[in-house]
């Protein structure tokens, strides 16, 4: 292969590592959403996933040990959301925001001690036989780590579930008139819960997959508000788990693409380079927005407000 072909295959392969983390945010996300519930807080579960996933695995020298404790400290957030949200209906915006602030201070503080620490132990690239071999293909898509392997079957997996099962079936009715879903039985309060709680875990690997292989280096605010780029591919989307890795794979792209040109001396300014990611996701916004307005598709109806059994 010639240099071009080599540097487009590095980019491309950057690209699946570097949007891992937010299609595994994103997938969290578009379920809570699906079940009416918004979540801005993502940011604050990927932070507080970070640092226990990666003070877990610094500690039992295995990252799948992190994995789990990642899991379940972004579901202990996400419950703490769902209470206040589901429980005691408080404004899901205002929750979202103070539990984005609330996990970059606890991360913060939690992983003090930490700062600079490198982690033996992280998960590693495990090429698949043969696969791996396929020319561009090979190393683009499988040349990775296993949580790069997990997502491929994690995303399938959701969209069969939302679309394809009765589960799928009670959550988009929940997420549309919760008033109809709870006529006919479905628990809309165990129902959100369940997905949010859910959400927050996946926002968990997302922020543990940063720790535990992109970076594993426990540097504070280490996701670098890749947490709102996942809510904002939701949009992008349009709330199908298919859709989340093309996009999360196109803003890794974005960054890759950043971090290659600095490599090539390309005369770009570096803070130029490193915007680029969060331009395009305010581009996407607007027109994706835009286009949803125009046609009604994808947001669920009932999405940020509070459902009360009394006023059905």
């Amino acid at each position: 292969m010639n240099t071009n072909t080599d540097i487009i295959i590095a980019i491309l392969a950057t690209a699946v590592t570097g949007g891992t983390p937010i299609l595994y945010a994103a997938l969290g996300e578009i379920l809570a959403e699906r079940a009416g519930v918004l979540n801005l807080g993502v940011e604050g579960m990927m932070l507080v996933g970070a640092v226990s996933g990666f003070i877990m695995a610094l500690h039992m020298s295995n990252p799948w040990a992190g994995l789990l404790m990642a899991m379940l400290a972004g579901g202990a957030m996400a419950l703490i959301h769902a209470f206040l949200t589901i429980t005691l209906k408080a404004n899901q915006v205002v929750s979202g925001l103070a539990l984005t602030l609330f996990g970059t201070g606890l991360a913060g503080y939690i992983g003090k001690s930490y700062v600079g620490v490198r982690l033996q132990d992280s998960f590693r690239a495990v090429p698949i036989p043969v696969l791996s071999d396929i020319p561009v293909i090979g190393p683009v898509l499988f040349s990775h780590d296993p949580l790069v392997y997990l997502a491929y079957f994690v995303v399938p997996a959701l969209w069969f579930l939302v679309f394809r099962t009765r589960a799928g079936l009670n959550l988009r009715a929940v997420g549309e008139n919760p008033a109809a879903a709870d006529s006919v039985g479905i628990s809309v309060f165990r129902t959100r819960y369940l997905y949010v709680i859910l959400g927050g875990m996946l926002a968990g690997i997302g922020g543990a997959y940063l720790s535990l292989h992109y970076v594993p280096v426990w540097v504070e605010n280490m996701t670098a508000g890749r947490g709102w780029i996942a809510v904002a591919l939701v949009i992008f989307a349009t709330w199908n788990p298919a859709n989340a890795i093309w996009g999360a794979y196109l803003f890794g792209g974005l960054d890759a693409l950043g971090l290659r040109l600095q490599t090539l001396n390309v005369t770009v300014s570096p803070y130029f380079l490193k915007m680029l990611p969060y331009i395009f996701t305010v581009l996407v916004l607007i027109l994706v927005t835009r286009r949803n307005m125009l046609h009604r598709i994808g947001s669920p109806k009932a999405l940020g407000i509070p459902y009360d059994r009394e006023e059905r």
